[in-house]
């Protein structure tokens, strides 16, 4: 895309966009039509959702009034009334209502890993892979995306990553990159790894339960795709650190003066008690990630898990109490803005429900599939799940809507349901690269201070890429079915 078209677009500040969003898809509510599936109540992986139930849509008149414009009103059985200004008003904090435990889950990690800057540990840490990697910057950046991708693939992670932006910032500005670099590998290595979910429980996991499937049989094919898309976003990426280390001038931020002196940080030497913080917190993290798995853990188990990394960090190090207290104050203080990102976003798919429009969108878009010969159906899935990714930036909740109606539509089209959920991660996972309503990218953004229309124009290309070899996977899958069989 050209790259001064890009320049041209004003981006307001993330609240306002974000607003704006909720806005547009509330008058939506006056000119879309209303209808609704029936919905039955499911639990898979842990969780529990409201599933809707294939072949029960029903179109809802709309019930308009002076008064309904102004304050909400409840609407006559299988009627639906639009957005009023007091729903659109309310409907950011029904949304931070909604989010509120990532939220709060987000201003606990921020917290912790205050305290965690606050004992010395990340400074020493980064320096040490600094001085281990050498030279070979390249490398690092291999080594830390390739992390970053696994805990996405595996663990549907992505709001945990937040916290840790100024930790990638600072390992940018170390190695001789880029705001803009600090921030893409936390981005790319995230959601291409959400994307390419081989154990992700809040995305392919609940996809299978809903669509009647055996979990995790297709692994070896999700893991030929996870090496193929993120050696694609490495490859994207180190192409562009080694441009704008030859010629800092090439860089999509040229001027930045890429300070980072408020994080506090100082360059230190590893001690045996960083040594043993690290190992206490990768124990206990540890412990975590079985619990996810296991125990089904949510994010209020989660994040009492962090908080204890942070109480025993404190304890190792001999930090005072009150000093571990303002750390943990000044790390969650860094996270505002990226917290309450997450449920402004929501609120688009709160005044979307409210006037009864989202299951209208799934059901056309599914009955327009369904007229398609089968390859170029399971290619629209693709795009429709990216596209409506936009209103619902949530996997397990878009899982929820959209999967019941995919995975017999496949029937229908003589594809197997694991090409359908295969749409649905990947359409999903990759869309969160660029759409604007998605509260874990603009909280990044937001917190590394790039603008997104600058994201934008580093992304995009890649995204496009990304999106081509989803496509060939899938073809493949419609063309050799038995890949799911591996």
């Amino acid at each position: 895309m050209n790259t001064s078209l890009f320049e041209k677009i004003k981006i307001p500040h993330v609240f306002v966009l974000l607003t704006a969003v909720v806005l547009a898809c509330s008058l939506l509510t006056y000119i879309l039509p209303s209808g609704q599936y029936e919905r039955e109540t499911k639990t898979v992986a842990g969780l529990t959702r409201d599933v809707i139930k294939p072949g029960t849509f029903t179109n809802a008149p709309k019930q308009i009034s002076a008064s309904g414009l102004i304050l909400a009103q409840e609407a006559e059985a299988g009627n639906a009334t639009p957005v009023s200004i007091q729903e659109f008003l309310s409907a950011i904090p029904r949304g931070m209502e909604k989010s509120a435990d990532i939220i709060f889950f987000i201003f606990l990690i921020g917290g912790v890993l205050g305290i965690l800057q606050a004992t010395g540990t990340v400074a020493a840490i980064i320096q040490k892979l600094i001085d281990i990697f050498g030279g070979a910057a390249g490398w690092l950046t291999v080594f830390l995306m390739f992390l970053l991708a696994v805990g996405g693939s595996t663990l549907g992670m992505g709001e945990e990553f937040i916290p840790l932006v100024p930790l990638f910032l600072i390992v940018s500005k170390e190695l001789g990159y880029d705001r803009l670099y600090g921030v893409a590998i936390v981005i790319l290595a995230a959601d291409v790894g959400f994307a390419a979910a081989t154990l992700n429980p809040f995305t392919v996991t609940i996809a299978q339960g809903i669509a009647e499937l055996p979990l995790n049989a297709d692994v070896p094919f999700r893991s030929v795709f996870f090496i193929f898309v993120w050696g694609a976003a490495v490859f994207y990426l180190l192409r562009y650190g080694n441009k704008i280390r030859k010629d800092p001038s090439a860089s999509l931020m040229a001027g930045d003066d890429f300070d980072i002196s408020r994080y506090d940080y100082e360059k230190t030497e590893l001690e045996s008690k960083h040594l043993a913080i690290v190992v206490m917190g990768v124990v206990i993290f540890s412990g975590i990630l079985w619990s996810i798995q296991n125990l089904g853990w949510w994010m209020a188990e989660m994040g009492g898990g962090f908080l204890l990394i942070g109480i025993v960090a404190v304890l190792i190090s001999g930090m005072t109490w009150n000093k571990a207290a303002a750390a943990f104050v000044k790390g969650m203080e860094e996270m505002v803005v990226a917290a309450l990102v997450v449920g402004f976003a929501r609120g688009i798919e709160v005044v979307l429900q409210d006037g009864m429009i989202m299951d209208t969108i799934i059901y056309y878009a599914a009955s327009t599939l369904q007229q398609v010969p089968n390859y170029i159906a399971a290619g629209g899935m693709l795009v429709f799940q990216s596209i409506l990714n936009f209103l619902i930036p949530s996997g397990s909740g878009q899982a929820a809507v959209t999967m019941p109606i995919m995975a017999p539509l496949a029937d229908l089209l003589q594809l197997r349901r694991e090409t359908a959920v295969f749409a649905f991660t990947c359409g999903d996972g990759f869309s969160n690269t660029i759409v604007p309503t998605s509260g874990v990218l603009m909280a990044i953004l937001s917190l590394g201070e790039v603008p997104y229309t600058t994201w934008l124009r580093f992304m995009f290309p890649l995204f496009l890429q990304l999106m081509a070899i989803s496509a060939i996977f899938l073809f493949i899958s419609v063309i050799f079915p038995g890949v799911w069989a591996w």
